[in-house]
């Protein structure tokens, strides 16, 4: 059975990418495997750019973002592990993707899912630099809010 945490790795990888190797972000930031922000506490941030990641290890970093990710969001909602599971999801892939200082700036939206009134949630996603930065993926989350709205 599929578990909150596979569906959220399946949508992240697709949503992220996964790379092997160590690259820059469009930031030109230090990046591995799905997203993982590569510090200076990491092994791998003192080696060039390319160089080869172990599969366990991008597991590794998966696990450790996920944790702070969903830990994050939980600072947000008061309710959420008693949340719908797709907003859990949307948020979660969200949260992922901003971090929680500019997450946290989506005042209106988060207020909306606290409410209950996910169209609104997703009309306050697309009113968004994120939504302009990230159109493809803004454009998936925010469709299947709505469809949470209208179910």
């Amino acid at each position: 059975m599929e578990t909150f945490i596979d569906r959220l790795h399946d949508e992240l990888k697709t949503d992220e990418g996964c790379k092997y190797v160590t690259y820059l972000d469009h930031l030109g930031l230090l990046t591995g495997g799905i997203g993982h922000l590569i510090k200076g506490t990491d092994e791998e941030f003192n080696k060039p750019i390319g160089t080869s990641i172990a599969g366990n290890r991008v597991m590794e970093w998966f696990e450790q973002d996920i944790k702070i990710t969903i830990d994050d969001c939980r600072k947000v909602y008061d309710d959420w592990d008693y949340m719908n599971e797709e907003v859990r999801l949307i948020c979660c892939n969200m949260m992922f993707n901003l971090g929680y200082p500019r997450y946290s700036k989506f005042k209106k939206m988060i207020q909306a899912v606290k409410d209950g009134d996910h169209l609104e949630a997703g009309n306050q996603m697309k009113d968004s630099r994120w939504h302009k930065q990230v159109t493809n993926r803004a454009d998936r989350l925010i469709s299947r809010m709505r469809a949470v709205g209208l179910s």
